[in-house]
């Protein structure tokens, strides 16, 4: 069972939301968050599978809740009404694992949830194309920059450890190194672990 957090200043929206999810056989809704501050106190004392964040919220922003959640083994959906594309980088290199827009089909938004909760990373379109591109159609620069854990983890996956020795090396939980692992992978924009690796040497980073 994907156990899932829904956290949106909109009661209208929390309530749609958690009555579509609890209609799926394996996902369940544990708890609606008002804000960013309610969020992460709630990421912390029921410790969902999912997070669907809103990214426009009172007293804590969804990026500032992001930020205090990089830790945690919750995996977090952006799921925003703002389609601002200077959202999407900030997001994605706060740790999200997924960014939605609200008028997403709910169907998708269900599978978004298992995919995400599967390990994978998941851009809607409109999200993925802002990540490629900066203002003037442009495209960005090279990857977007790794935080210091995901360097480490990067390190370990060139010098060929498995998830469960890159756990055990830096004394996290193994479905956390998979977050860092899928991270790393999005955030390069290569398809697989050999080629993180081959990035890493080349880069000088392994």
């Amino acid at each position: 069972m994907i156990r899932v957090l829904i956290a949106d200043d909109h009661p209208v929206v929390r309530q749609g939301l958690r009555t579509f999810l609890d209609l799926q056989d394996d996902i369940t809704v544990v708890g609606e968050a008002a804000d960013g501050e309610q969020a992460v106190a709630l990421v912390a004392e029921l410790a969902p599978d999912v997070l669907l964040l809103d990214l426009k919220m009172p007293v804590l922003d969804g990026l500032g809740a992001l930020r205090r959640l990089s830790e945690a083994e919750t995996r977090v959906v952006v799921l925003t009404s703002v389609s601002d594309r200077s959202d999407v980088g900030p997001a994605m290199r706060a740790g999200a694992a997924g960014f939605l827009y609200k008028d997403v089909d709910p169907g998708a938004l269900v599978q978004a949830v298992r995919a995400v909760h599967g390990g994978q990373v998941l851009l809607a379109p409109e999200a993925a194309e802002a990540m490629l591109t900066v203002s003037g159609g442009v495209a960005a620069p090279g990857p977007m920059p790794l935080t210091e854990r995901e360097r480490e983890v990067l390190a370990l996956i060139a010098a060929g450890r498995s998830n469960r020795e890159i756990a055990r090396s830096l004394a996290v939980a193994e479905k956390t190194v998979k977050t860092h692992v899928s991270n790393v992978l999005m955030k390069l924009g290569v398809q697989d672990r050999t080629q993180a690796a081959l990035y890493a040497v080349r880069h000088g980073l392994a």
